[in-house]
């Protein structure tokens, strides 16, 4: 019996799109990844990703599991492949609010997930632009990271439990509330960050936490990034860490957004070379009730901070949002990056990491050799100053696949002289497949093929994807 038919005599046909109705499914949001799937699947339930995995495997079918396709590195690319969408796997189970925790379906969106934990007062604080239509499962499957990282930590951080369905359609439960549990491999943060290679995240036991009371949001303009790490220290040892997000924007990213987007505002009358976002959150009553004359005490440490720097030289200008519609402003400006970077020629774009101190050294660095490989390129940095990720996309004079190539080892050279990571919360997916053959270690790549082999001998879990092939 041909595959579909086993799959629909499993699930029922109406769980199956083909042809016109599975062709919207083969693009991602980026539109550089396009793939024609044999078929996608709808799963209502995790029984339903058994049936289908354990037909697939039995067959040698290749299944690759699919969430928001949001995602920026062709992860989800299915040509003749079964796509196994989670969309349906979408129930927010319960919200334990003692506990802090939630139980979720790998296909719950963020925002939706957001809304449902602020009705308790609590957060999910993994935040990112694409939360409208990104979902648990795929945040999980790359281990996304987002702008709250520097106190929050990323997926991997603010999960405690999995269900995931093995490539022989075995559940395996791992649905924990627990915060400690050491009993033998950790197998949770094995699959997270795997992208669907080892085995089809269908729920997931989520870390919440309260919801601040208050926040003091700003845009600064700053000397250098020495002094922005600076006025980050200071912040974080006044504030107890509740420093949520630090972003660096410079000049050209302003300057491309501002293009991109005309009718939004400057964050200055004038323009700087080194921007930052600064949020702050306070989740205890004295950083949050207002004084006598209606101030938020997190406001007016933000505001003590920045003067004291600006009396030095070393800060140059601020802006403080004064009310929830200038701090959505300055939020947009950030979660615009997607744009910024994908819309606007021939580009070549690179999701690093290195130490915090070393973000300037990096830009430094790697400007000259740009210009070396062609002259004509610019740059667009945006970055996550507060843990090291830098988002730095070159736009090159010509679609030349080589000259593509040389910047992108340009770019790993330089991080891995530095002591950083070519890749930070974006995943392999197709697209760092080279980079993961020139530049991670041969031994954990066997490892990796190890493992994989284990967990799934037949390659049917999102072949292609993440692991190199020796």
């Amino acid at each position: 019996m041909p595959v579909l038919d086993q799959i629909a005599q499993a699930i029922g046909p109406d769980r199956i799109l083909t042809g016109n109705d599975a062709a919207p499914y083969g693009k991602d949001w980026t539109g550089a990844y396009t793939s024609t799937p044999m078929a996608v699947l709808r799963p209502e339930n995790t029984a339903e990703v058994s049936a289908i995995l354990r037909i697939a495997n039995d067959t040698g079918t290749p299944v690759v599991p699919a969430s928001g396709r949001t995602g920026l590195t062709g992860a989800t690319l299915a040509d003749g492949a079964l796509m196994l969408s989670v969309e349906r796997l979408n129930t927010i189970t319960e919200i334990n609010v003692a506990g802090q925790t939630a139980t979720v379906g790998a296909g719950v969106i963020l925002s939706n997930l957001h809304d449902a934990v602020a009705a308790h007062d609590l957060i999910f604080p993994l935040t990112l632009g694409a939360r409208g239509s990104a979902m648990i499962g795929g945040l999980l499957s790359t281990n996304a990271g987002g702008s709250n990282v520097v106190r929050y930590g990323s997926t991997r951080g603010l999960c405690l439990g999995l269900e995931v369905v093995m490539a022989d359609g075995r559940i395996m439960n791992l649905m924990s509330e627990l915060h400690k549990d050491n009993s033998g491999l950790d197998l949770r943060n094995l699959m997270i960050g795997a992208e669907g290679t080892l085995g089809v995240i269908t729920a997931a036991v989520l870390k919440l936490r309260p919801k601040p009371r208050a926040y003091a949001t700003a845009m600064v303009a700053v000397q250098s990034l020495p002094d922005a790490l600076d006025l980050l220290h200071q912040l974080q040892s006044a504030t107890g860490g509740g420093v949520e997000a630090f972003e660096y924007m410079p000049r050209s990213y302003i300057d491309k957004h501002r293009a991109l987007f005309p009718d939004a505002q400057p964050p200055f009358e004038d323009a700087y070379d080194v921007n930052i976002m600064i949020e702050v959150a306070a989740t205890m009553a004295r950083d949050a009730l207002p004084a006598p004359d209606g101030s938020l005490p997190v406001v007016t440490l933000l505001e003590d901070t920045l003067g004291a720097m600006l009396e030095e030289g070393t800060v140059l200008d601020a802006v403080i949002a004064q009310n929830e519609a200038q701090r959505r402003d300055i939020w947009k400006r950030r979660e615009d990056a997607g744009e910024v970077a994908f819309f606007g020629g021939v580009f070549v774009n690179t999701d690093v990491a290195v130490p915090l101190d070393k973000v300037a050294t990096f830009q430094d660095m790697l400007t000259p050799r740009i210009k070396a490989i062609d002259p004509n390129a610019s740059e667009v940095i945006v970055a996550h100053l507060g843990d090291g990720n830098i988002h730095h996309t070159s736009y090159i004079s010509r679609n030349d696949p080589d000259v593509m190539n040389a910047l992108v080892e340009a770019v790993e050279d330089v991080v891995q002289e530095l002591g950083g990571s070519f890749s930070a919360e974006h995943g392999i997916g197709v697209s760092k497949l080279n980079t993961m053959k020139r530049r991670k270690d041969p031994v954990a790549l066997d490892t990796m093929r190890a493992i994989k082999a284990a967990l799934d001998p037949n390659n049917i879990l999102n072949p292609g994807k993440v692991i190199p092939q020796a």
